[in-house]
């Protein structure tokens, strides 16, 4: 089936590494690398698949890759994990490149973050190998992160580009495999020097192209695959997924994280939580870090949605909830039920249970990889490693003691997660995975995530803001020093007396996690801040907790900041993806940010990176005594607000939010605030209070 699609796909405009036309593009760019010219590179998340979207990168032999932007589909479109055709994202990115003084013309290859054929090779022989059973598969439509009528539209990508670019003829793409991209990228990107010593590499998925579980090692500058688990079925994604959406009642790829946060409240205990035992039987922990799926109790192999569950498991957790129940208010996980619905508590030891069970497979993975390469710095990329709790228990594991029984030396284990290590960073991966093929050397650590689209135009904020519902008013400019300290003193007064703001400023982050560019902020020191949060400004569950973003001497001073996350001023801990345990004292200085496990799932932010926002922590340190701030991504059950149009419709749905400060690219800052009859009041008196202060 490989080799079939492979030459139905070449005739379509897609061709593979080790093709004749990828090999002569790879000698294209390396020719004019060793030149000194520089080189362009897009990445194409093609529909069908979640998250589409496209990436540009700029290639020099002298620095190797530099991102330039990651445009994500969803952002543009407002649909979450979309499956659509990138029309917007690559729109954008042209008016990127034109306003560089590029154009298409510049580009030197588009590169996809599929490797189509071997794709169709594996579902082929994953559907044969689990028949009769997953014949069913065969007639499913539209899954999580697939969409069947859009992977349609995926073949025809190649003229579709030739449309909207206006070209002469269709845009060639060439495959890079899923998964090296996850885990060339996260590598490259990491904060672990080439000296020679071997840092492990652990991409852990939904599924890829081969698999869901690829394991590889890289030394002295160069990257090797160890081992793929070649099986799109036994994947800790899928079985963290299934069982989060059919317990909790949430769809894929919204109920993992919601999952996570409602562990807390549950039975963390191995000894004692009363699921634990038998449901860590549904997966076989095998040799060389196999993990395995038990087809004794799981059945979503061949039928995820509405038979996911064999006889065995149902008696385990009972009957899982239908397609039909989720999203149902009647049927969604709640903490806030545990006072009068009796089976809450057990729906949180389920709970509990998942996540625990998860972290076996988590460990016993990394445990093999880590005596196989003898590493002690590990780079984990893959949809599974946004699970930030399990990540955390990670660097637990493989401490000193670990390291002194298996490796006999000194030595504990250095973890990174990258700001994108699902598949909006797959389009990233395509084109620095290409760079590295045609020989440009790894390129620079990444310190921030700032690469969504364009810092928002003045006219455009002036056009958003019109509307007899919206007040606005200009309050400032940080284009100077000056300017900008002003700007973050009048925030932090604001957010000090309990206020909840947003910031909207520059580039949108890539990835899942709001970091300061688009964000909500609030008082850490006010206990009901995470109530009135997600009850009136976010209208989400209470499961959800609210993330601490910090200078990194308040992180310090508060969190517990695990040694293996150290690698370059504690890099590892700049976006989101790792928790950390609160210091004792923590939870009754800054409750909001203190989960129900006494963890927070922390942001650095740096003065370098984000000088605003690192300016307004450090003006909460004075008006509040903590360099801390809530921080939940700006947003109303949907993606992040992209545009500025995007960001006064947030700001018009949530009835909590006191204001909006929407950064220009020249500097001007504008405060817009709920007008008319929905006036509270709040922001104006703050802002002539805060006038008047010396």
């Amino acid at each position: 089936m490989r080799w079939l699609c492979a030459r139905v796909f070449a005739a379509a405009g897609f061709h593979q590494l080790g093709s004749e036309f990828a090999d002569r593009r790879i000698a294209h760019v390396r020719d004019k690398l060793q030149r000194g010219e520089t080189v362009y590179l897009a990445g194409l998340g093609p529909p069908g698949t979640h998250n589409s979207g496209v990436a540009l990168v700029e290639v020099t032999q002298a620095n190797g890759p530099r991102l330039i932007v990651n445009n994500e589909e969803e952002r543009f479109s407002g649909n979450k994990h979309t499956t659509e055709y990138p029309h917007h994202s690559i729109d954008a990115m042209v008016a990127t490149l034109r306003g560089i003084g590029r154009d298409i013309a510049d580009i030197d290859a588009w590169l996809t973050s599929w490797d189509y054929p071997t794709l169709c090779g594996t579902i082929a022989r994953s559907v044969l190998e689990e028949a009769p059973q997953s014949l069913k598969l065969l007639r499913t439509t539209e899954a999580a992160g697939f969409d069947g009528r859009r992977l349609d539209q995926m073949t025809r990508t190649p003229k579709i580009l030739e449309r909207q670019l206006g070209l002469a003829e269709r845009v060639p793409l060439i495959c890079l495999p899923h998964h090296d991209n996850h885990a060339w990228f996260s590598f490259a990107a990491s904060p672990f020097a080439d000296d020679g010593e071997p840092v492990a590499i652990a991409v852990l998925d939904g599924t890829g192209d081969k698999g869901s579980i690829s394991l590889y090692v890289a030394e002295h500058g160069a990257m090797r695959q160890l081992s793929c688990n070649d099986s799109m079925f036994d994947s800790l994604g899928a079985f963290y997924s299934v069982i989060s959406s059919t317990q909790g009642g949430w769809t894929w790829l919204s109920s993992e994280g919601r999952y996570m946060g409602a562990a807390a409240w549950g039975d963390m205990n191995r000894a004692s939580n009363p699921y634990y035992a038998r449901l860590r039987d549904v997966l076989d922990f095998g040799a060389d870090g196999e993990v395995r799926i038990n087809r004794a109790l799981a059945n979503w192999y061949c039928d995820p949605f509405d038979h996911p569950y064999k006889a065995s498991l149902i008696d385990i957790l009972g009957e899982p909830l239908k397609p039909d129940q989720l999203w149902n208010p009647d049927a969604v996980l709640r903490v806030e039920d545990i006072t009068h619905r009796p089976d809450t508590q057990d729906r949180l030891d389920k709970a509990a249970a998942t996540q625990l069970v998860f972290e076996d497979a988590m460990i016993h993975v990394v445990d093999h990889l880590l005596r196989l390469t003898g590493a002690s710095r590990l780079v984990l990329t893959g949809g599974v490693a946004l699970n930030a709790v399990g990540n955390m228990r990670l660097l637990e594991h493989f401490d000193e003691k670990w390291f002194a029984k298996h490796q006999q030396r000194q030595a504990r284990l250095h973890l990174w997660v990258p700001p994108t290590p699902g598949d909006p960073g797959v389009t990233i991966g395509a084109a620095w995975l290409f760079a590295h093929l045609a020989g440009a050397p790894r390129g620079t650590p990444m310190t921030h995530a700032f690469y969504c689209g364009l810092p928002p135009r003045h006219e455009d904020i002036a056009t958003a803001l019109q509307g007899a519902d919206i007040a606005s008013q200009g309050i400032g400019d940080i284009s100077t020093p000056e300017g900008r300290d002003a700007v973050a003193d009048l925030m932090a007064y604001i957010v000090a007396r309990s206020g909840i703001i947003a910031l909207y400023q520059g580039a949108a982050e890539t990835g899942p996690r709001a970091l300061g560019h688009r964000s909500i902020f609030a008082n850490p020191c006010d206990a009901q801040a995470r109530e009135r949060l997600n009850e009136r400004v976010k209208y989400r569950e209470a499961i959800r907790p609210l993330a601490p973003m910090a200078t990194l001497e308040a992180a310090h001073r508060y969190f517990d900041l695990h040694e293996g996350a150290s690698d370059a001023g504690y890099n590892a801990y700049n976006y989101m993806v790792l928790t950390a345990p609160s210091k004792p004292g923590a939870r009754e200085k800054i409750p909001a940010v203190i989960h129900a496990d006494g963890t927070g799932r922390i942001q650095i932010v740096r003065a370098e990176d984000d000088p605003l926002t690192y300016a307004y922590l450090k003006a909460l340190g004075r008006h509040i005594g903590v360099e801390i701030s809530v921080n939940t991504s700006f947003n109303v059950a949907g993606p992040i607000a992209q545009s500025p149009h995007q960001a006064i419709d947030t700001l018009r749905r949530s009835k909590g939010l006191d204001a909006v400060l929407l950064v220009a690219d020249d500097g001007t800052v504008t405060a817009a605030w709920h007008g008319g009859e929905r006036d509270s009041g709040r922001f104006t008196g703050w802002l002539s209070e805060w006038k008047q202060r010396p």
